[in-house]
C-alpha cells in the first residue's frame, strides 16, 4: 500500500514537472525595451520570426568575408597602373558556383518570349537575346559557332557569351523573381495556378519580388498549412514581408572586390578554418597565389600532383601565338573555345573557372584610380541612390514590365546629410576639386560612366590576364565572345557562416562575481 502511493506521488510530481516544461515552452517572448510580448494578438500582435540565416539560393556557394590585399600580384607588363595594391575588407556574400551557362539564358528568354508574347513586348524579347554575331570575325570561318554556340544542346553548359552588362543585369533581376516566386509557391503563400496565367502572355501581370513585397503585385495567394504568420488580431496572413525570412536577397552582379576575394580564396591559407566555437582558425595568409588556386608547380597553370593528371592544364586559356589546345593526342586545355562550366579546377571556395574560360562582368564602373578613391570596406564604384517615383500614386507604381519604378533622390533634400550629397555617385571624387582627375571622354579616353570592370581571363586570353588583379573594362552596352557573367547575393548574419551555432561577435562565458 505504501508502495503504490509512493509511486502516485511519484507520477502526479512527473505529471506536474512536464506540465510546468510545457508552460515554460509556451511562454511568449518578451521585448527588452517595453515588457510587451512578441507574436501576442493579446498585447498587439506584434510579429518577430525566430533569428535564422537566410539559406543558400539555387546556384550559389557562401563565400566567408573578410580581408585581403586588392589588386596586382604580379609585374604590371600593360604599364595600366590601374591595380595598384591596398588593404580592403568584404563582407561575407554568396556568389555563383559556376558561370551563368547557355542553358541558364535559354531558360531566361523561354520565359521573356512567353510572359511577354504579345508584339507590343517584341523589343523586350529581342534586347534580351546574347549577340550570336560576336564569333564572327573577317578573317576566320567561324560560321558554325555563330548558329550554334548559344542554341545547340552540345553547348547547354558552356557558360553564355555575347551578353552586355545590362543584359547580365537584367537576368539578375529576372533570377531573383523566380527564386521568389517558387519559394512562395513550395510555402504555400501563392497559388502555383498563377505560373499558367503569367506564362500564357501575361506581361506586366508577372511575379516581381519589389513589387510583391509594397503591394502593387497580389498574384493569387494560397492557403499554407502551417502558417505561423499572424495580423495584429491573430488571424493568419498570406501575403509576406520581407521580415519574415520566406524571400530571398537579390541576385546581383558581384562587386570587383568581392569577384576577386572570391577568385584568391585565401581561406586555404587558413591552417584551422573556424568550425566552432572552440576551435578558431589563425589570422594567417603564407603568401600570395597568382591564379585562383594555389599550386606549388614552377608557372601555377599545371596540376603538380603525381598521377595520371600530373601536368594537366588548370584552365583554359591561350597558351601563346595560335595555341588554344595543344597538339592532337595531347591537348593541353583539351578546349578551343569555352569549356563546361564545371570543368577544370575549383579553388577552395569550391568554385569553377575564375581564372579562365570566360571573362566575366562585375558591377562597378572602371576607374583607374578607383584604389586609391574608394572605401576600405565593401569597396565599390557606381552607386546611384533611388527612391520610389510615387507620382503616379499607389497602384500605379510599376512600369510595362511589373517592375517598380524609381528615380534619383533630389540631390536638394540631401544638403543636410553628412554621409552623401549627391545622388549621383557614380563620378563621385572624379574630376572635381578633390580629386583633380578628369576624362575626356572620345578625346583623349574612352573611359566613361558607361565603362564597366570585367575579370578573371578567358580562353583566348594569354596567361597575365587570369591573375584575379587584373582588371581591363567595355562599355555597359558592348559584348564579346569570351566575355560571360556569374551572379552574387549578399549575405545577412553571422560573417562565419550559415550556421546560427555561430554569432556575431565573441561571446566570452560569464564569470561569477566574488563576494
Amino acid at each position: 500500500m505504501v508502495k503504490t502511493l509512493r509511486n502516485c506521488v511519484l507520477l502526479l510530481a512527473t505529471a506536474g514537472l512536464f506540465a510546468s516544461c510545457s508552460a515554460l515552452s509556451k511562454k511568449k517572448e518578451k521585448s527588452t525595451a517595453t515588457g510587451w510580448n512578441y507574436n501576442d494578438k493579446d498585447q498587439g500582435g506584434f510579429s518577430v520570426p525566430k533569428p535564422k540565416d537566410i539559406k543558400t539560393g539555387p546556384g550559389l556557394v557562401f563565400v566567408q568575408g573578410g580581408t585581403f590585399t586588392m589588386g596586382a600580384t604580379q609585374e604590371d607588363v600593360m604599364g595600366d597602373w590601374n591595380n595598384v595594391p591596398r588593404r580592403v575588407t568584404v563582407n561575407s556574400f554568396f556568389i555563383d558556383k559556376t558561370e551563368v551557362a547557355n542553358v541558364h539564358y535559354r531558360e531566361y528568354m523561354y520565359w521573356l518570349e512567353n510572359v511577354f508574347s504579345d508584339p507590343m513586348y517584341a523589343n523586350v524579347v529581342q534586347g534580351a537575346m546574347p549577340d550570336t554575331l560576336v564569333w564572327r570575325s573577317e578573317l576566320a570561318y567561324n560560321e558554325p559557332i555563330v548558329e550554334y554556340y548559344f542554341r545547340h544542346p552540345a553547348y547547354n553548359y558552356y557558360p553564355v557569351v555575347g551578353v552586355t552588362w545590362r543584359q547580365a543585369h537584367d537576368f539578375c533581376i529576372w533570377r531573383t523573381d523566380r527564386v521568389n516566386q517558387i519559394a512562395l509557391i513550395e510555402s504555400g503563400y501563392q497559388n502555383k495556378n498563377v505560373l499558367k496565367q503569367e506564362l500564357n502572355g501575361g506581361g506586366q501581370e508577372n511575379f516581381n519580388t519589389k513589387s510583391y513585397l509594397v503591394g502593387e503585385y497580389q498574384g493569387v495567394p494560397g492557403k499554407p498549412k502551417k502558417n505561423p504568420l499572424k495580423d495584429a488580431q491573430g488571424r493568419p496572413r498570406t501575403s509576406v514581408k520581407f521580415e519574415d525570412g520566406v524571400l530571398f536577397p537579390d541576385y546581383r552582379l558581384p562587386t570587383e572586390a568581392e569577384w576577386e576575394y572570391a577568385a584568391v580564396a585565401y581561406i586555404s591559407s587558413n591552417p584551422q578554418p573556424r568550425k566552432n566555437e572552440k576551435k578558431r582558425g589563425e589570422e594567417l595568409i603564407a603568401n600570395k597565389q597568382i591564379y585562383a588556386w594555389q599550386n606549388d608547380g614552377f608557372d601555377n597553370l599545371r596540376s603538380t600532383r603525381k598521377g595520371a593528371w600530373q601536368g594537366a592544364f588548370l584552365a583554359n586559356f591561350k597558351r601563346s601565338s595560335g595555341d588554344y589546345m595543344g597538339t592532337a593526342g595531347g591537348l593541353n586545355d583539351r578546349s578551343a573555345i569555352p569549356a563546361e562550366v564545371t570543368s577544370f579546377f575549383p579553388n577552395a571556395f569550391g568554385l569553377y573557372n575564375m581564372s579562365g574560360n570566360v571573362n566575366e562582368w562585375v558591377a562597378d564602373v572602371y576607374r583607374p584610380t578607383t584604389g586609391i578613391e574608394e572605401d576600405d570596406y565593401n569597396p565599390y564604384r557606381g552607386n546611384e541612390f533611388k527612391k520610389v517615383d510615387l507620382s503616379g500614386g499607389e497602384g500605379n507604381m510599376r512600369d510595362s514590365l511589373g517592375r517598380i519604378r524609381y528615380i534619383p533622390e533630389n540631390d536638394s533634400t540631401l544638403r543636410n546629410r553628412r554621409n552623401y550629397q549627391r545622388s549621383y555617385a557614380v563620378d563621385y571624387l572624379d574630376g572635381d576639386s578633390l580629386s583633380g582627375v578628369s576624362y575626356g571622354y572620345g578625346i583623349t579616353t574612352l573611359i566613361s560612366d558607361k565603362s564597366r570592370v570585367y575579370k578573371g581571363g578567358g580562353w583566348n586570353d594569354m596567361p597575365y590576364w587570369l591573375s584575379p588583379g587584373a582588371r581591363r573594362y567595355m562599355e555597359e552596352d558592348q559584348s564579346s565572345n569570351s566575355l560571360g557573367f556569374r551572379c552574387a547575393m549578399t549575405h545577412y548574419g553571422a560573417p562565419e557562416g550559415t550556421n546560427m551555432k555561430i554569432k556575431t561577435g565573441n561571446f566570452f562565458p560569464k564569470r561569477r562575481a566574488k563576494r
